[in-house]
């Protein structure tokens, strides 16, 4: 009878060491690596990646250059800031899902650019924009029109590109598709941020006085209607059959027209 009491408790103790061993080793397995899935939810919009071939032409339509500072917003995977800075522009990406961060960096230092992109976990609209001379987006619309205020604050000349979405009334600058290797979510739109000329300004030929819709310019000098358009702090007009051609800086215009130079600042 003791024999077959000691040969159960030794049974039972070996039971409880092999269920502890067990339960020590599911507890050192590593977590599985965070894979993101299509459509997955974020804060304002469910993530799906831009295609490469689209993220290309984004920076190509921006032409983005080693001199610039790219941010993307909704930076997802990394793959639009990681793409920029291979081209050799610095490039931040601001993403709020923390996941999406920690597995950007590790694209990052994959694709042997940590040096040049960077990722913050940060709400958009409460992100400082006025750094970057290129912003890049796949946003939906509706975030696309509340951040449209903060947008035409920025420099003039600052490059704006979305994936898709458009900005509604503000027309693009430049549209573009693509066909190759890219079957859905293929169509890139362009903004320069254009400098504000609304009011009245005064030439030696008289007063101009501009009214302004985004990139058009109405308005009259002197007695001719004015039509034009601006591209950053680059304007350009026509009044009286005469073409204006002038840089904007602040409250004044300097530029030519028909190789005459000529000066403009607002009252």
């Amino acid at each position: 009878m003791r024999a077959r009491l000691a040969n159960n408790l030794i049974v039972l103790c070996l039971s409880l060491v092999a269920v502890t061993a067990a339960s020590a080793q599911a507890t050192q397995q590593p977590a599985k690596p965070f894979e993101p899935q299509v459509g997955q939810a974020g804060k304002d919009v469910v993530w799906v990646p831009t295609p490469q071939p689209l993220v290309e032409k984004m920076l190509d339509m921006a032409k983005v250059t080693p001199q610039d500072f790219v941010m993307d917003l909704g930076s997802g995977d990394g793959r639009t800031v990681i793409t920029a800075a291979k081209r050799g522009a610095t490039a931040m990406g601001i993403e709020y899902n923390p996941d999406m961060v920690d597995l950007s960096k590790k694209n990052a230092a994959a694709a042997g650019v940590t040096a040049k992109a960077t990722f913050m976990k940060a709400d958009l609209f409460e992100t400082d924009l006025s750094k970057a001379q290129v912003i890049t987006m796949f946003l939906l619309p509706s975030i696309n029109m509340r951040l449209r205020p903060k947008i035409l604050d920025l420099k003039p000349g600052t490059r704006i590109v979305t994936n898709s979405f458009t900005m509604e009334d503000w027309e693009a600058d430049q549209s573009e598709t693509v066909t190759e290797d890219c079957t859905s979510w293929c169509t890139a739109h362009l903004w320069i941020v254009p400098a504000k000329v609304e009011g009245t300004w005064q030439l030696p030929q008289g007063a101009l006085t501009l009214k302004q819709q985004f990139q058009n310019v109405t308005g009259t000098l002197g007695s001719a209607q004015v039509t034009g358009k601006l591209r950053g702090s680059e304007i350009e007009f026509t009044a009286g059959g005469q073409k204006y051609t002038g840089t904007v800086s602040g409250n004044s215009i300097k530029g030519t027209s028909n190789g005459q130079s000529w000066t403009a600042s607002r009252k």
